[in-house]
């Protein structure tokens, strides 16, 4: 939806190569599973730094690491760092005009600045495992989504010219940590007064059974949140379309209709074909959270 907010000079390309990023917004996920390195870039647990955390974690990477250490940072997660790295590299793409490239980085800066809407991004408790909640992380994420986002109302307006995309990125967090509380406190509210027998049902997911959470137990939940979860997917949606546009335009607006007669290079779909593989990989504990 984030290709919609985009001005003339981006849409276009962004349209035609829409089916592209969609598909591809998943790729960080994938690598979780192949690079040691990729788990800290899809959250960080602000609860690590203490009561006032935003305010004593330095916003500028290299003042960060002097003052905890890489370890440390990536041990509880890097997210709004890695934003600011991944605009530095669209905007790159930009100026060499690399269409693999801006494609690639399009998609990968898409994918960490929705993470970085989820409360549950921004907690060392982030499937609700230190609070018996343990679940919650895709109740919230993809559970409510899943039957109500076709109510959702996507348009968000037009992208906006972001000055410091690292301040962007970490209000983003502030944002996301602030609504952290009323995550975990209603659904744990509403599991003490909602009956245990209709909590849960069972769906057909193709030539499986799975166990969810009933449609009952859902809707009750997100009317407790008020429909936080439509807000944050709003905010993702202009925050993605914002991120490209300002990296498009610190490139100097590079004329895109210059690739409207050009496809995928061979070596960027040989990079899709080792990705595609680990789709079927079987889901493990990796270092950080594993949602």
């Amino acid at each position: 939806m984030a290709v919609f907010t985009l001005p003339e000079g981006m849409i276009g390309f962004y349209k035609k190569n829409i089916e592209y990023i969609t598909e591809h917004a998943v790729d960080p996920d994938r690598r979780r599973y192949a690079n040691p390195d990729e788990a800290p870039r899809h959250f960080i647990d602000m609860d690590k730094y203490g009561k006032y955390a935003y305010d004593s974690v330095p916003h500028k990477w290299n003042d960060a690491v002097k003052k905890y250490t890489e370890d440390t940072l990536q041990t509880y997660g890097i997210v709004p760092w890695y934003i600011e790295k991944m605009m530095y590299r669209l905007t790159e793409a930009f100026k060499a005009e690399n269409m693999d490239m801006i494609l690639h980085y399009s998609a990968d800066l898409g994918h960490y600045i929705g993470d970085s809407h989820v409360p549950l991004h921004t907690t060392s408790n982030y499937n609700g495992q230190a609070t018996n909640q343990k679940g919650i992380h895709g109740f919230w994420e993809s559970r409510i989504p899943e039957l109500k986002s076709e109510g959702y109302d996507y348009w968000v307006g037009k992208a906006k010219y972001i000055d410091k995309p690292i301040e962007k990125a970490w209000s983003t967090v502030r944002a996301s940590n602030s609504a952290l509380d009323s995550v975990l406190l209603f659904e744990a509210d509403l599991n003490s007064k909602f009956p245990a027998d209709k909590k849960y049902s069972f769906e057909n997911r193709g030539a499986t059974v799975m166990k969810v959470y009933s449609v009952e137990y859902t809707s009750a939940y997100n009317t407790m949140l008020d429909g936080m979860v439509e807000r944050r997917m709003r905010a993702a949606i202009l925050t993605v379309g914002s991120m490209w546009y300002t990296a498009w335009v610190n490139a100097g607006k590079p004329n895109l209709d210059k690739f409207d007669n050009k496809d995928i290079s061979d070596s960027l779909k040989l990079a899709d074909k080792a990705l595609e593989q680990l789709k079927n990989t079987p889901d493990k504990e990796v270092k950080g959270h594993n949602d």
